[in-house]
């Protein structure tokens, strides 16, 4: 078989990640946070784990800034909903998911915030830079766009978004379910300040777990409130993250796989993957152009492994 549907979901799993959740589910898969029995605890020394794994491979700063979630649509919502008030403006991209579009449609139809949409396709950096400048107001309190496209070969320049939005005191809220794992990401060089990802696609872990990471500049408010393992006596959610983000049972064994799934990209094979997507791109497009009943779209973008750093006149 050859599978072709990795923008929903990596398949096969590298084994190393097949073989920790196994591992998890039959050696110590305890509840983080709920016992101090060695099960629990060897279950909260993982997801700890994968929370310094996560911050280091994303230039995130801070393990305690990585919040695990359900999927990365809920990371975007917690990141959208827990931070926008009443009154603020929202830029969005032309090619954003649903996990971002109909939230900030939400919030803009019950008329507690005004969002515009700048363009993308077929422009230059600088002409991308400019339209961006060009659609902030007073009001606007953050862009949030994504890293790459799930259904065309277009990513954007994610640092020099990031630049712009610094200069403004825009906060900038990353889509990065196509990107993560495959474009290089550095959180603190690239002035982002919430990254929403899903541990199952290029990361490699197994469904059932996403991430919000957060910046320094970057507090939400939690979308859910409940057990969270600590503090258990006030009626409000702990104070500090993770725990403020997290209520209730984390998914332990997808969150091991997950750990496995960065660990495997850390020693090494990042580069190597992105290398071998680059030579099946190059491979099936150039295949495609041969056949006389097929349109190819945007023959001239390149895929997301091909990281853009326009800088002259190349289009995105």
């Amino acid at each position: 078989m050859i599978y072709l549907d990795n923008a929903a979901t990596t398949f096969p799993k590298p084994r190393r990640v097949s073989a920790e959740v196994l591992r998890c589910l039959t050696e110590y898969c305890g509840n983080p946070g709920r016992g101090s029995h060695h099960l629990a605890l060897a279950a909260a020394e993982q997801i700890y784990s994968c929370r310094e794994a996560l911050s280091t491979f994303l230039g995130v700063g801070a393990p305690e800034r990585i919040l695990f979630t359900q999927n990365t649509t809920y990371a975007l919502n917690l990141a959208i909903k827990g931070f926008l008030q009443e009154g603020d403006h929202v830029l969005i991209s032309e090619l954003e998911h649903n996990a971002v579009r109909r939230p900030i449609c939400r919030l803009a139809a019950e008329g507690k915030i005004t969002f515009d949409v700048f363009p993308v396709v077929g422009l230059t950096e600088s002409e991308l830079l400019c339209h961006l400048e060009g659609k902030l107001t007073r009001a606007t309190r953050a862009l949030v766009c994504t890293h790459a496209s799930n259904i065309c070969s277009i990513s954007l320049p994610i640092a020099a978004i990031g630049a712009l939005c610094r200069r403004h005191d825009v906060r900038l809220i990353v889509d990065a379910a196509q990107s993560a794992g495959i474009l290089p990401i550095d959180m603190q060089k690239m002035q982002i300040d919430a990254l929403a990802a899903p541990g199952h696609k290029s990361l490699y872990g197994i469904q059932g777990c996403g991430f919000l990471a957060l910046g320094e500049l970057f507090y939400p408010k939690p979308l859910l409130e409940g057990g969270s393992g600590v503090d258990s006596l006030p009626a409000e959610m702990p104070s500090d993250p993770p725990e403020r983000f997290e209520a209730g049972t984390l998914p332990t064994p997808s969150i091991a796989g997950l750990l496995e799934g960065v660990r495997s990209l850390m020693d090494g094979n990042a580069a190597a993957f992105a290398e071998k997507e680059r030579e099946l791109f190059i491979a099936a497009t150039e295949r495609l152009l041969t056949l006389p009943d097929i349109c190819l779209y945007a023959p001239r973008s390149r895929g997301i492994g091909f990281a853009i750093q326009q800088k002259g006149g190349s289009q995105l």
